[in-house]
């Protein structure tokens, strides 16, 4: 005793202390899938496992066919060293080992020769370990350690480098397969020599046959499964994901997170398939966040991992960008909330006239009076910027800056109108969460991408109310687009969706939800160098539907909160048809109300001032009069008014100047009439054919001669939304045509009367 006190004193253990540069730094999935390793100091890949974490068929099949009485012997077993030396000694050759398992551990922890003393040297450290330590602990230092081979030291970096899983999910057969691979790991590595591997899996799962630990039925099931194994090789999934993990955990070495490692794989492929029809130098990213219990399913942070040219090591979802158009929904549901439209509101796409903020849209010419959704299923730009600045651009800032969402404005910039249009830069990962809020009641919860510890009950903050969020999640519901197709068109499971172009085709974007999921897509180039014709709808959309459809999209869409409500609404007013008189009811339309909120239509930017209904006076003939001109008597008389810059799409006889009565012959210089503005030099649906210049005799588009009577002041022109220039009152405009096809012209003038027309050529 006092020999082995004194020998343990002289050379004492010195034990693995399990700390993150003694094990490769792992990154797994939800299930424990690799999606990316990191091998050792010395390029080891060793992962660290605990004896509750392997499989209990690998245990008791390493246990059996190594060393049945483990738990029962000091450490060296003298009946298993005496029968394997006889049986070596009759053959003359090497039959069978004598090694426990704490003798193993010994020669992998404290390496040795293989002669007499070398043997008494590991028979000794297994005495120590065994004094010193528990035969669990020892046990779990032989799963951790053993050779697999090559580089991979371990059971669980076996598992995961040759079959693609963890050592918990182990299967009987695939148990004995790694139990024996130890015993001669380059000899029996089943994805070199798969029929050797066979051949001894198969003597493993013979012992524990003969042992009784397996019965027949489970012995003969086990002989049925093939052998496969992968070729060892570095996992990448979530690559740069797990960088940004490694980076902020450095004493880890197992980092546990919330992806799908399947759905990871998936989404991966086909975002490589997709920007392979794109340039060399482009790249794409998804994010794909599930809405109920906040957690991040799919992180794919650049479309080709390595790749120097698609600049792969740039993680795009962290990126900031613009955004193009995809805060507009945001807009409308804060308006919505704040009482200022409804599902049903007039809205204009029409020119902004003397605006100081005058975009155009994405497509050419301009729609004129449309709805919330309609606006947002055509993504057009006008009506945003007008909803946004009755909304302010300060409180738009502040609302999204109140839930964490960090929108990076130019520098010494204020908030202002282009905040509609992407004026400022922000991350897949924030749009991502602020789409999931409509999901979530209009409450923005934190992302989780860490699976341990688990949490629960997340701090959430407001961004809209349940019936906002509502209203604006439904307005997202919109057929999908013509130029893509996908089974949710005839599976009737449509999704919300909103698509974006950022300025200069740098960015191209599409947001998608269900009850279960957010899913963002971004193409571009990193580098920031535009990409003229690559845009949300046909870049970014088609991924989007096709991650869709690998989404289990249950449950049901949610049904309206109490406080919905479906209305008619009359045009050009914005009221309840119920509360707008017959007159004053050009048209009809169904949208959604929140908290019996009916706002009237947004004030006409080109006439502030003006009264809706105008009030008109007229006297018992019916004609025109005022107080001045005519003591009465009188009546008064109301007159629904559509926005001046919305009359060249308004019928004729609805326009203000037609509605107003005649003027009473007294009252002509009193009042003063309203001209109405009409194109002259083309009539309606005229098609315009090419002529042959005379100097080369090739063909050349019309050159318009084009004028408008009446009206008040300069006539402003536009052709297809392209503002083209402004003539005088009796002035002839001159339009060359830029293309051939469909032609929106448009003319407003100071006043802001407006007419439109629409011609051919060809």
């Amino acid at each position: 005793m006092a020999v082995a006190l004194l020998l343990d004193w002289l050379l004492p253990l010195q034990l693995p202390q399990h700390q993150a540069a003694e094990f490769s730094r792992v990154v797994v999935d939800s299930q424990g899938r690799t999606l990316r390793a990191f091998p050792d100091r010395n390029g080891v890949w060793r992962m660290p496992i605990a004896l509750d974490q392997v499989s209990p068929d690998y245990l008791q099949a390493v246990i059996n066919y190594e060393d049945r009485w483990f738990y029962w012997h000091p450490g060296i077993n003298p009946l298993a060293i005496a029968r394997a030396s006889w049986q070596n000694l009759r053959c003359g050759c090497v039959v069978s080992g004598g090694s426990t398992l704490t003798m193993q551990v010994a020669r992998r922890l404290y390496p040795h020769s293989r002669d007499f003393s070398g043997k008494l040297q590991q028979a000794l450290r297994a005495l120590q370990l065994e004094w010193h330590l528990s035969k669990d602990d020892i046990l779990q230092l032989y799963l951790n350690y053993a050779p697999m081979g090559g580089v991979i030291e371990g059971v669980e970096a076996a598992a995961q480098m040759y079959l693609d899983k963890p050592a918990s999910q182990l299967s009987l057969s695939e148990a004995a397969l790694l139990a024996v691979l130890p015993q001669s790991p380059s000899f029996w590595r089943p994805d070199r020599h798969p029929q050797r591997a066979k051949a001894a899996r198969d003597k493993v799962l013979k012992r524990l046959l003969d042992f009784q630990v397996i019965n027949q039925h489970d012995y003969q099931l086990a002989l049925l499964d093939p052998v496969f194994a992968r070729q060892p090789d570095t996992p990448q999934q979530a690559a740069l994901l797990a960088r940004q993990l490694i980076q902020q955990y450095p004493q880890q070495s197992l980092i546990r997170t919330t992806i799908d490692g399947e759905l990871q794989r998936e989404i991966s492929q086909q975002v490589e398939r997709d920007v392979q029809q794109m340039t060399r130098q482009h790249s794409a990213a998804v994010l794909v966040l599930d809405n109920q219990t906040h957690q991040i399913r799919a992180y794919v942070g650049t479309a080709d991992f390595g790749n120097q040219q698609r600049l792969g090591h740039v993680d795009m979802v962290q990126a900031i960008r613009s955004p193009g158009s995809t805060l507009k929904p945001f807009i409308y549901g804060l308006a919505l909330d704040q009482g200022l439209i409804h599902g049903a509101s007039l809205l204009s796409d029409a020119p902004r006239l003397r605006q100081q903020y005058q975009p155009g849209n994405f497509a050419s010419g301009f729609s004129g009076p449309v709805t919330p959704q309609q606006a947002l299923h055509q993504s057009l730009n006008l009506p945003a910027v007008q909803v946004l600045e009755a909304l302010t651009p300060e409180r738009f800032y502040a609302a999204l800056g109140n839930v964490g969402f960090n929108y990076q404005l130019p520098e010494a910039a204020k908030p202002n109108l282009s905040l509609a249009l992407g004026g400022g830069g922000v991350s897949l990962w924030q749009l991502v969460m602020l789409y999931s809020a409509l999901m979530n009641q209009g409450d923005v919860y934190p992302s989780q991408f860490l699976a341990d510890p688990p949490t629960t009950n997340l701090p959430a903050k407001h961004l809209l109310s349940p019936a906002a969020a509502w209203v604006t999640a439904d307005w997202l519901r919109n057929p999908l687009p013509g130029h893509s197709r996908s089974l949710d068109v005839w599976q009737a499971r449509p999704f919300g969706w909103k698509t974006g172009t950022s300025y200069g085709f740098r960015d191209a974007w599409a947001l998608g939800i269900t009850p279960q999921y957010t899913v963002g897509v971004w193409f571009g180039r990193p580098d920031g160098t535009p990409s003229p014709g690559y845009f949300g709808g046909i870049t970014a959309m088609p991924t989007l539907q096709r991650i869709m459809s690998l989404l289990d999209r249950q449950p049901d869409w949610p049904t309206a909160p109490e406080e919905v409500q479906q209305q008619t609404i009359c045009w050009p007013l914005g009221r309840l048809a119920s509360a707008t008189p017959t007159d004053q009811c050009h048209r009809q339309l169904s949208g959604w109300t929140i908290r019996q909120m009916v706002p009237p239509t947004l004030p006409d930017n080109a006439n502030p001032n003006g009264q809706n209904p105008l009030p008109v006076l007229v006297n018992q003939q019916g004609l025109r009069v005022n107080a001045s001109c005519d003591p009465g008597p009188y009546q008064l008389r109301y007159l629904a008014s559509w926005p001046l810059m919305l009359e060249a799409w308004t019928p004729r006889q609805q326009r203000l100047s037609q509605q107003l009565p005649e003027v009473a012959p007294d009252c002509r210089q009193a009042l003063s009439l309203q001209r109405n503005l009409q194109i002259t030099g083309l009539e309606p649906n005229e098609r315009l054919r090419s002529v042959h210049r005379q100097e080369d005799g090739q063909l050349a588009l019309p050159v318009l001669a084009l004028g408008a009577n009446g009206g008040v002041g300069l006539r402003h022109w536009y052709i297809n939304g392209e503002y083209r220039g402004s003539s005088g009152e009796r002035q002839v405009f001159q339009l060359p045509l830029r293309q051939p096809g469909e032609q929106q012209i448009v003319v407003i003038d100071d006043e802001g009367n407006s007419d439109r027309i629409g011609v051919f050529a060809d």
